[in-house]
C-alpha cells in the first residue's frame, strides 16, 4: 500500500514538472509577449484600415503590414483598402468592431471626423493604433499610440537644407505642392517648412496648391505653376511622388530639374534616390513607411500589460548628393 502511494506521488510530481516546463517553453517562444489569445490559444486578430494606394510610399507601408502579419506570424490580418475615402475607413473600423478583433490599426486619410467611431472602438475595449498620420488634437484618449514620423520636423529639415544650399540673406521664389487637404502630413509638413523659412525674408512661397500626394497631380499642378510664372527657383513637394511629377513637368517645359529649379521633397522612396543620382531631385527627407514591426510589437506590449508612449517615433534621416547615391542600393521601397 505504501509503495502504491509513493508511486502515485511520484507520478503527480513528474506531471507538475512537465507542466511547469511546458509553460516556460511557451513563454520563451514569444519574446516581448505572446502572439496568441491565452484564453483560446488562437492567433490575435488585427484589423487594419489603410488609406489606399496614392503613392509608392503608401504601397511600401501596406507591404510592411501584410508581411509582418502574414500567416505564421501569430496574427490574423483583416485588411481594408479605403480607396482614398474616409467613409470607407470608418465603415471598415465598424466591421472590425463587430468582428471583435484584438486590435485596430488606422492610417487616417484626414485628421478630423474620427471621434464617434473611435469612441465605439474604445467602448468595445479594442486598442486602436494610428499609423503615419494623426487625428485632431484633443482626442488622444481615443487611441493607444501613434506610430510614425514628426511631420513638422520633416518640413523644417527640408527648409534648413534649402537655406544652407541657397545661402542666408538670398532670395528664392518657391512654389509648393501640398498633400491631401486635411491630412496631418500635409498640414504639418507645410507648417514646419513655413516656420523655418520665416528667418529668411527673401524666401517667398508664391504659389501653393494641393496635388493630393500623387505623381499625376504633381505634374498637373506644376504645369499650371510654370505656365503662370517662369521665374520659379524652387519647388517644395510634400512627398516624392508629387516631386517626381513636378520633375516631368519641368523637363517638358524645357528646363532642367535640380539645376534651373531646385526640387525638394519628403518620403525617401527609391525613385527619389534614383532622381537624386540623375541630378533631377536635390533632397528628400526620409519618412519611414516600414511600420509593421513597430505596430506588431506595440500590440504585443499592450497585451502583456505594458505602458506605451503615446507617440512611438520612427528613425529617419535626410538624403542628398553622394549620401543619397551611397544609400540607393539598400532602399527597401
Amino acid at each position: 500500500m505504501k509503495k502504491t502511494k509513493r508511486t502515485l506521488l511520484t507520478i503527480l510530481m513528474m506531471a507538475l514538472v512537465v507542466s511547469i516546463f511546458a509553460g516556460c517553453a511557451k513563454n520563451d517562444a514569444a519574446p516581448g509577449g505572446t502572439t496568441t489569445d491565452t484564453a483560446t490559444g488562437k492567433d490575435l486578430v488585427l484589423g487594419f484600415a489603410q488609406i489606399g494606394m496614392e503613392s509608392g510610399w503608401r504601397g511600401a507601408e501596406t507591404d510592411s503590414i501584410k508581411e509582418t502579419f502574414a500567416p505564421g506570424s501569430g496574427f490574423e490580418l483583416k485588411f481594408s483598402d479605403g480607396q482614398q475615402k474616409q467613409e470607407n475607413q470608418i465603415k471598415a473600423i465598424r466591421t472590425f468592431i463587430a468582428q471583435k478583433v484584438d486590435a485596430i490599426g488606422l492610417a487616417p486619410i484626414v485628421e478630423s471626423g474620427w471621434e464617434t467611431v473611435l469612441q465605439e472602438a474604445k467602448d468595445a475595449g479594442i486598442p486602436v493604433f494610428l499609423l503615419d498620420r494623426g487625428i485632431t488634437a484633443g482626442n488622444e484618449d481615443l487611441y493607444t499610440s501613434f506610430i510614425g514620423s514628426d511631420f513638422i520636423a520633416e518640413g523644417e529639415n527640408v527648409a534648413k537644407w534649402l537655406i544652407n544650399e541657397v545661402g542666408t540673406g538670398k532670395t528664392a521664389n518657391i512654389v509648393e505642392l501640398e498633400g491631401t487637404v486635411g491630412a496631418s502630413a500635409a498640414n504639418d509638413r507645410k507648417k514646419g517648412f513655413d516656420d523655418a523659412i520665416k528667418a529668411e525674408p527673401g524666401f517667398k512661397i508664391t504659389k501653393s496648391q494641393t496635388a493630393e500626394f500623387t505623381l499625376a497631380k504633381g505634374k498637373e499642378v506644376m504645369e499650371s505653376f510654370l505656365k503662370a510664372d517662369k521665374t520659379i527657383d524652387v519647388v517644395y513637394a510634400h512627398n516624392d511622388d508629387m516631386a517626381l511629377g513636378a520633375i516631368q513637368a519641368i523637363e517638358e517645359a524645357g528646363l532642367k530639374p535640380g539645376t534651373d529649379i531646385l526640387v525638394l521633397s519628403i518620403d525617401g522612396v527609391k525613385g527619389a534616390f534614383e532622381a537624386i543620382k540623375e541630378g533631377k531631385l536635390n533632397v528628400t527627407q526620409e519618412c519611414n513607411p516600414l511600420l509593421g514591426p513597430q505596430l506588431k510589437q506595440a500590440i504585443l506590449d499592450v497585451k502583456a500589460g505594458k505602458a506605451l508612449d503615446k507617440w512611438i517615433k520612427s528613425d529617419e534621416d535626410i538624403y542628398f548628393g553622394q549620401k543619397a547615391i551611397d544609400a540607393l542600393p539598400d532602399r527597401k521601397y
